[in-house]
């Protein structure tokens, strides 16, 4: 990549409508109650939405958009979501208009033990009726094609805890809810042949979905102030996962999603009682 530099304080605004269908279709796919008109979105289901409606003829090879669009380009690269970070004002609502600022806010590029990383992290800034509702903070990383992790450390004892077992049917859904094209989701010949892994590829974002929304059924008396996930390896099919957690203090809990190799994803969940 060139200049990544140029990169930093690129902005895009968009603006879309919190569609009740893509909601109940989200709630059929997750397996859960469907949110009505005017109730909040979910946590982290606003990624239905905002996405870039590219033809297929501007997709690279891995799904993504082959000439970086709004992000830098992967020259090669395998782009990695990584993981990320939110701040929780009040709720998206169903069924209203919403619009999205996008800023990129620091590229960096590093020597890792596989070659060079590229290090982008994305500021979004969310609101309706031009009330601020929560802003993200996405990381995301570029590496040269290498093999998985295979094993992590193993998941804390936990105070709650659901098994999950995902399956090639919930990763087409969740892709096509979220308008994501990336191959290793969906295509076993190509995320088994070209990117290494050793299945199709479970969801990052639905993975910090569960693991959010498992504090939240845990804790149905408590109010999410703020959430950080990040990636420790990837998961793939057929393996089940389990997602799980723990109360750190009166105001922090502990979240993660494991499988009998490690932990998959590492969260912080910040709340107050309601």
């Amino acid at each position: 990549m060139a200049s990544l530099s140029d990169w930093i304080g690129k902005r895009e605004h968009k603006i879309d409508t919190v569609s009740t269908l893509l909601v109940r279709r989200m709630a059929a796919t997750l397996g859960v109650a469907a949110p009505q008109a005017g109730d909040a979105l979910p946590h982290l289901w606003h990624w239905m939405f905002f996405q870039p409606e590219l033809l297929a003829a501007d997709l690279g090879r891995d799904g993504h958009p082959a000439l970086g669009g709004f992000m830098p380009p992967a020259d090669g690269r395998n782009r990695m979501w990584a993981g990320g970070s939110f701040e929780f004002a009040q709720p998206l609502r169903v069924g209203e208009a919403a619009e999205c600022v996008s800023t990129i806010e620091n590229v960096v590029e590093k020597q890792g033990s596989t070659g060079s990383l590229v290090f982008v992290t994305v500021r979004h800034d969310y609101a309706q009726v031009g009330v601020h509702c929560f802003t993200e903070r996405q990381n995301v990383v570029y590496r040269a094609p290498s093999a998985p992790k295979p094993h992590s450390a193993a998941a804390p004892a936990a105070e709650w805890h659901q098994p999950v077992q995902p399956d090639a049917t919930l990763l087409f859904r969740y892709s096509a809810l979220t308008f994501n094209g990336h191959r290793i989701h969906y295509d076993y010949p190509y995320a088994t042949e070209v990117e290494g892994y050793a299945g199709l590829v479970v969801h990052g974002p639905m993975m910090a979905t569960w693991a959010l929304h498992g504090f939240m059924a845990a804790h149905p008396d408590k109010r999410v102030l703020a959430y950080e996930y990040r990636g420790v390896r990837p998961t793939t099919l057929p393996q089940a996962v389990e997602i799980g957690g723990r109360l750190q203090s009166g105001s922090e809990a502990e979240v993660w999603i494991a499988n009998g190799d490690g932990l998959i994803q590492q969260g912080k969940v910040v709340f107050e009682s309601v």
